[in-house]
């Protein structure tokens, strides 16, 4: 699994993810002060979407890669506070192994 973080991202890093991302294209997360970036295999990114969706104040976008029918990055939109709080969540909880195994 790879984790990144963009703070303060440009209007083209967003226009890419915007264009790539599962929901409607025109609804922009409420908050993009950060995107974080969490690539791997299926499963991991439907744990790490899971730990996400319950932080406080992150948008998660499943981004679509070269073949649409597999889901292998997410970006994580928020504060930088919310997006950095909630990578340390997945990456703890993914490759400490706790509550998913």
């Amino acid at each position: 699994m790879d984790i990144r973080i963009i703070k303060n991202p440009s209007r083209g890093t967003l226009d890419i993810l915007m264009r790539r991302k599962g929901s409607l294209k025109d609804q922009v997360p409420p908050v993009c002060e950060a995107v974080g970036l969490v690539q791997g295999r299926m499963i991991e990114m439907v744990v790490a979407a899971d730990i996400a969706e319950k932080a406080v104040g992150v948008t998660v976008e499943d981004i679509k890669g070269s073949c649409p029918q597999n889901m292998i990055l997410l970006a994580i939109f928020g504060d930088t506070a919310a997006v950095e709080d909630a990578l340390v969540q997945i990456k703890q909880e993914i490759e400490g192994g706790s509550r998913y195994l």
